[in-house]
């Protein structure tokens, strides 16, 4: 229909070619170039997990150019944002319950048969990371507030992992049909049954790449003049302050082959006895890294953001045209007067 409108009538051409003329001359376009700073609360959220959501903070500062476009003279403008920023966090699982780990038929200096095991407790796995991020918003904004949404990808170049923990280790002592024969044995140092021995470890750990969906609403602060003109004096410089939410879809962590920690593979009685190669062989690795951690982790976070534009300098209009004043003026002697 539009075809056979438009072999009709050939003006229709002239007036699509004029309005394609027109829209970008009737927008002002400005450009602005600045940077930023955000701090905010870090969360890695897992799927099917023992553990529960993560805690931490995490802050980031960057650059960005901004192309603000809208009416000449409204105060609503559409907005594009691109730049690149370095975000440094830190982050932590806190062990919900107790972790029981146990060397079934383990034998004692007298020959007897009982589980050595190991009570893990007060575990902390803390995860210190920095990532290059790149941001790509588009939004509008409308007087004072202003509103973006997009998506930010992060490269996770540097990570490590820190895990502490307290251990307990006693020995159980179980009758061939399940019964407990004594009472569990504890606090007995010369057998290699501690209380409470501190577990440490550090490794560097791998994060996937990230993409969050972000989303941002804030306003401008300040005196803000939303008048254009030669004439009209009017600030080069914006600031901002906003909240934003930035939840990333991929799965961020990988999975490893480890174990929760790993243990000796038996009680020796006449090795293990005044010593502690028990605990001092066991090796604790961070929860990330092991093989049934979680199906899927996701990262999330909500903060607060402050931005500072500065506008690039380029022609405008005048409001008030003083050549039209000077249509009825005469120069002479190099000065301008005027007729009367």
């Amino acid at each position: 229909m539009v075809k056979k409108l438009v072999k009709k009538h050939p003006s229709y051409w002239v007036l699509l070619f004029t309005l394609v003329l027109c829209i970008p001359v009737s927008a002002k376009v400005n450009n602005y170039v600045g940077a930023y700073g955000e701090l905010g609360e870090w969360t890695f959220l897992p799927s099917e997990s023992m553990f529960g959501p993560s805690f931490g903070v995490a802050g980031g500062a960057g650059f960005l150019y901004e192309l603000q476009a809208g009416p000449t003279y409204g105060q609503t403008r559409f907005l594009f944002d691109v730049g690149v920023g370095l975000q440094g966090g830190m982050t932590a699982f806190l062990q919900g319950s107790d972790m029981l780990v146990e060397l079934k038929e383990q034998t004692d200096l007298d020959g007897d048969k009982f589980d050595y095991v190991y009570e893990v407790q007060n575990r902390h796995d803390t995860y210190n990371d920095l990532a290059l991020r790149v941001p790509l918003m588009i939004g509008v904004q409308h007087r004072k507030f202003y509103m973006l949404a997009g998506v930010k990808i992060g490269y996770h170049a540097l990570t490590k992992a820190h895990t502490t923990a307290t251990v307990n280790t006693f020995g159980r002592y179980i009758s061939a049909d399940g019964v407990r024969i004594f009472d569990e044995f504890r606090n007995m140092p010369d057998y290699q049954f501690f209380s409470d021995y501190p577990l440490k470890g550090s490794a560097n750990a791998k994060l996937n790449l990230d993409l969050d969906v972000s989303f941002e609403i804030g306003g401008r602060i300040g005196v803000v003049n939303d008048a254009v003109g030669y004439d009209v004096p009017k600030r080069k410089i914006e600031y901002r302050m906003a909240a934003f939410v930035d939840y990333g879809v991929l799965d961020i962590h990988t999975s490893g082959t480890n174990e929760g920690f790993t243990s000796p593979a038996s009680y020796n009685a006449r090795e293990a006895y005044n010593t502690r190669t028990m605990v001092e062989n066991l090796q604790v690795n961070d929860i990330m890294s092991t093989s049934n951690f979680a199906s899927r982790v996701n990262d999330l976070t909500i903060g607060l953001k402050f931005t500072i534009l500065f506008q690039m300098p380029e022609p405008g209009q005048c409001v008030i045209c003083r050549d039209a004043y000077r249509s009825s003026a005469v120069r002479r002697h190099g000065r301008l007067k005027y007729e009367e």
